[in-house]
């Protein structure tokens, strides 16, 4: 190589864990672009539908508990339309489950990629938190449209100030969902077994947060144990937001924000380690 001539691009190793080259995951926005369209276009592909399935996925879901718990379990909804409180409580946790089951393939499902070419590996599980964002806004205006039917017909739902709190909500539910999303992807390169435990945790975890009943229907002796579930605040505090009901304590919403920076940390060190070495194992 002539003197003149100068490397644009230099590939080093990682020298600690906390070596996450932020700086040059930016660098590469346009294939986060590239990925979230990517991701857009194969889910739909030869579909009929079409991005339609965003609207209709949590249509049927809310449909379905409606005439399961609201007419024939009977489990009170605070006096909202159960519509619209079991739409508020799905919107809220779609986002997180799809960033957290969509990172968690992200060694598994991109292996032949990250063989053949370099590039920062969070930019894969970054491009899923976003993407995921766009199908929560359509689903948001789907609620929306709802919140402003049942208003129109005289339900009495509130807006307050903590209406401002809505995106801070969504930004912690897909920060917790990057965090865990990053744990599982690291862990699944060498037990695969855990993507069967991840399917079935996430439908007990989804009925140990309050989307179908209210928090304020628990029972106080197991109230705490609801509580501790992280999730259980960013879905009270969203329907508190939008609906002007939800029990919400502020421990615990500093509980959920302490576990999510924890949660993110953890599963951050961990994706920086693995992709070290992961191509031996996967």
């Amino acid at each position: 190589m002539s003197e003149a001539q100068e490397w644009t691009t230099i590939i080093r190793p990682r020298r600690h864990l906390l070596d996450l080259k932020l700086k040059e995951v930016f660098r590469y926005k346009d294939l986060i672009y590239l990925l979230i369209r990517r991701d857009f276009v194969a889910r739909y592909k030869q579909t009929i539908l079409g991005p339609l399935w965003y609207i209709v996925q949590p249509l049927l879901t809310t449909v379905m508990f409606t005439i399961v718990f609201g007419r024939i379990a009977k489990i009170p909804t605070d006096g909202i339309p159960h519509m619209l409180f079991y739409l508020s409580g799905t919107v809220i946790w779609n986002y997180f489950s799809r960033c957290l089951t969509g990172i968690s393939n992200t060694f598994i499902g991109n292996a032949g990629l990250f063989g053949k070419v370099y590039f920062p590996r969070l930019v894969i599980p970054i491009s899923v938190v976003v993407s995921n964002l766009f199908q929560f806004l359509v689903q948001f205006l789907l609620l929306l449209g709802f919140w402003v039917y049942f208003w129109s017909k005289g339900v009495p739902l509130e807006l307050s100030w903590s209406i401002l709190l809505l995106p801070f909500y969504v930004f912690i539910a897909g920060l917790m969902g990057l965090g865990f999303g990053l744990l599982f992807s690291s862990m699944t390169t060498k037990y695969r077994d855990l993507t069967f435990l991840l399917n079935f945790g996430m439908q007990l975890w989804m009925y140990g947060t309050p989307i179908v009943y209210p928090l304020s229907q628990v029972p106080e002796k197991w109230r705490f144990w609801i509580m501790i579930n992280p999730m259980t605040s960013i879905v009270e505090g969203f329907r508190k937001a939008l609906l002007g009901v939800g029990t919400l304590e502020n421990w615990g919403l500093i509980y959920t924000i302490v576990f999510t920076a924890v949660i993110l940390f953890l599963g951050v060190i961990t994706f920086n380690k693995v992709e070290q070495s992961f191509m031996d194992t996967v």
